[in-house]
């Protein structure tokens, strides 16, 4: 913290020696921003349907609890029980009830962020206020100069009423040691910090997470919001025995009694199907409108295939950005062809569907499943979700393997997994019943009395075994076909001298492949690496467009074949 507010103020200072008539920060008026939410909020017509009555109920708590003392919340509210704007007046209500600086929305995957930066923008009607704050945002996309460039620099210090940005970047941010990523820590302290999705936490990384959450609190004036559908069982009574789970004496709940709540937004029947072959599970859904969620992407191009003749979809991250945006928008205005997906449907994006088929998995994400059926509460009866288990050769992958075998445990235990007593059964399980490592790097034992010198910490060596995700992919550009680069973006990677600009501008017409296969495709001149004698092995760009399906995206299933492949 000394040395962030060292740093910024040393950023600060050499701007204004060298550009005086730069673009300077905003002020900070949370006060005029509550009163926008708050019209906003009243434009809502009254709510005649169940759910819509809940959601309002849930939003008046929100206010009601503001005025608590700062410290720890959660928010356990179902999928579809209106979390995002709930949070959001909770924590605009509570920083200025208790002379906070400002909120700090943590999502869990880039994939959602936009939609929550747009979602807080429409109801805040303030665009600058704004900073969404993650690495692929495109700050070239703001017409306004002067508001990009005032932008660039909330970035970098986060300098705004409202910061959007990732579970990565806040996290490693707190455990790093260079300039850039410490410079915005001193504007965390004193600020509403919500952690949206919080059961999405790396177990391995666990115990670092809740130590940073708890010394924020602690010791810089934050409050710190737990807010979810499912829950994680991270507190004392839970039986979590580590020294930094969050004490259930100290962490309020500000949703009005969510075992109620589930019962009364429950909207969806849960049935175990057991084990379906590919070709089983397709007739089942042909001709419907139904969501497939399976684990990996290879059986969700096998299913695809299976189903594309008659008029199926399908979504995943091998799409570009601009892909997945098509597709989302042709599954909402096609009323009667399934989709068939990966798990990134359930972080968030909001698709309502009658049916829902999920791939045995971790029971948060059945739960996430669950939240794309009937989820407005529309239908005459109950929404269906079939959890079912995928045909041989299809498992989750490693890092995934333990819930879903935890789930199935608990699945046997209790036939309605969806319930809080279910989920808490299931965190138990994961957290401390499954020789589950809290702190696989050893974070903890670099730090304060283990490391046998509270002064003197190795702050490299924690930097570098902090990671909350493994980086085992490389982007892959898309140069041409309906989905590939468009011209001026392909002008700025062919010309531009400036390599971040380029990433940011370029990052919605990639896709994260393997490090190999990418390498692979170069070797067989099925693509090719750009400007490298400037920028590396930077921006690889596909050559081969046979490679890049308009329908199911990109595909590498035989790199041996790779650019040769006749079609």
């Amino acid at each position: 913290m000394l040395f962030s507010a060292l740093v910024d103020a040393d950023f600060i200072a050499t701007e204004g020696f060298y550009q005086p008539q730069a673009p300077r920060e905003r002020s900070v008026d949370l006060e005029a921003l509550r009163a926008i939410l708050q019209r906003s909020l009243a434009k809502f017509p009254p709510p005649e349907s169940d759910v819509n009555r809940l959601r309002a109920e849930v939003l008046q708590a929100a206010g009601d609890r503001a005025t608590e003392p700062p410290g720890l919340f959660s928010l356990t509210v179902p999928t579809g029980g209106g979390k995002t704007l709930s949070s959001l007046r909770f924590a605009l209500d509570h920083a200025l009830a208790h002379s906070l600086r400002r909120v700090i929305y943590v999502v869990p995957f880039t994939a959602i962020i936009e939609q929550t930066a747009d979602v807080f923008r429409e109801a805040l009607g303030d665009e600058d206020a704004v900073l969404e704050h993650h690495s692929s945002f495109d700050f070239d996309s703001i017409q306004d100069e002067t508001q990009a460039e005032r932008m660039k620099v909330a970035a970098q210090n986060w300098d705004r009423p409202i910061v959007v940005t990732t579970a990565v970047q806040f996290f490693e941010s707190l455990y790093a040691n260079r300039t850039q990523k410490c410079r915005k820590l001193h504007n965390i302290a004193q600020s509403v910090v919500v952690l949206d999705e919080a059961q999405a936490l790396p177990i391995k990384m666990l115990r670092p997470c809740l130590a940073a959450l708890n010394e924020l609190a602690r010791g810089y004036s934050c409050s710190v919001v737990f807010c979810t559908a499912t829950q994680p069982a991270i507190w004392r009574e839970t039986g979590l025995a580590v020294p930094e789970a969050p004490l259930q004496a100290d962490t309020r709940e500000i949703a009005p009694d969510p075992g109620r709540l589930y019962d009364q937004l429950r909207r969806v029947e849960v049935s175990q199907v057991g084990q379906l072959s590919n070709l089983e599970l397709a007739e089942r859904v042909r001709g419907r409108r139904a969501l497939v969620i399976v684990n990996n992407k290879r059986q969700a191009r096998a299913l695809f295939d299976l189903l594309r003749d008659d008029g199926a979809l399908h979504l995943s991250t091998n799409m570009t950005a601009e892909h997945r945006r098509d597709i989302l928008a042709q599954v909402r205005a096609e009323p009667q062809v399934p989709l068939i997906a990966t798990a990134l449907v359930e972080a968030g994006v909001d698709l309502d569907f009658p049916e829902v088929w999920r791939a045995v998995a971790g029971l948060d994400s059945i739960v996430q499943a669950a939240g794309r059926c009937n989820r407005n509460g529309r239908m005459a009866g109950k929404g269906q979700v079939y959890v079912f288990e995928p045909e041989d050769g299809f498992a989750p992958p490693p890092e995934l393997q333990r819930n879903a075998d935890v789930a199935a445990s608990v699945l046997r235990q209790h036939p309605d997994p969806l319930r809080p007593e279910a989920i808490t059964a299931y965190f138990r399980q994961l957290y401390w019943n499954s020789m589950a490592d809290l702190d696989a790097n050893g974070i903890m034992t670099m730090t304060g009395p283990a490391a046998g010198n509270q002064l003197n910490f190795p702050f490299a060596d924690i930097a570098a075994q902090f990671k909350m995700i493994e980086d085992y992919t490389q982007p892959l550009v898309i140069g041409a076909g309906p989905y590939g680069l468009d011209e001026e973006s392909r002008k700025m990677l062919d010309f531009s001298s400036h390599a971040g600009a380029i990433a940011r501008r370029i990052q919605r017409y990639t896709v994260q492949i393997n490090p190999r296969v990418r390498n692979e495709l170069v070797r067989l001149g099925a693509a090719e690496f750009v400007r490298a004698e400037e920028f590396g092995d930077q921006f690889v760009r596909l050559t081969n467009e046979r490679l890049y399906d308009s329908h199911a995206g990109f595909s590498a299933e035989d790199p041996e074949d790779l650019g040769f492949r006749s079609v």
